[in-house]
């Protein structure tokens, strides 16, 4: 499995000791503000056993992100195919972090890394990411590494119930 370094963060494989950080933030009704509902610990616990069957078969997938000063574990960033059923093919890239680490440059360090991985590594000819339309956090993110959107390719995410989470935007970025 793939661990990627950048001066600041360290993406890697998940631990037992996530769980807890991890939990509290898929609780948070702030984090999950673009998310239909928060997860129980059992969903996030699941998930976590999701992330790292990925990582360990690809090599790559929903890294978790550690702050290297403190070791702190602050949410995840990472890549994986689009689902089936999606308006979109290809790979995407995505994050999702702490309250507390908002604001810091943590999200757009971590996927300027994701970038570099899937061009370089996996030699992606393109990457795509997906957020509501009201996620405008996110939507800065993409365009600070690079990306551009879409609009002829927003899309009612067939995932999300009907509301005002189900718009989704769509950005691009080609190696």
């Amino acid at each position: 499995m793939s661990e990627l370094r950048t001066d600041r963060l360290l993406l890697r494989q998940w631990r037992e000791s996530d769980l807890d950080p991890w939990a509290a933030m898929n609780a948070d009704p702030e984090v999950r503000e673009h998310f239909p509902d928060l997860l129980t610990r059992e969903q996030s616990a699941a998930s976590i056993a999701l992330f790292q069957a990925d990582l360990g078969r690809r090599g790559y997938g929903w890294w978790a992100v550690e702050v290297l000063k403190t070791g702190e574990f602050i949410g995840f960033t990472g890549l994986t195919p689009a689902h089936e059923g999606m308006p979109f093919t290809g790979m995407e890239i995505g994050w999702r972090l702490t309250r507390s680490s908002w604001g810091h440059g943590y999200a757009t360090e971590a996927a300027l890394a994701c970038l570099a991985f899937g061009f370089e590594t996996l030699e992606l000819p393109e990457i795509v990411a997906i957020t509501t339309t009201t996620n405008l956090r996110s939507q800065a993110v993409m365009r600070r590494i690079g990306m551009t959107r879409a609009p002829a390719a927003d899309f009612d995410h067939p995932d999300v119930p009907d509301g005002p989470l189900r718009r989704h935007v769509l950005y691009r970025i080609r190696r």
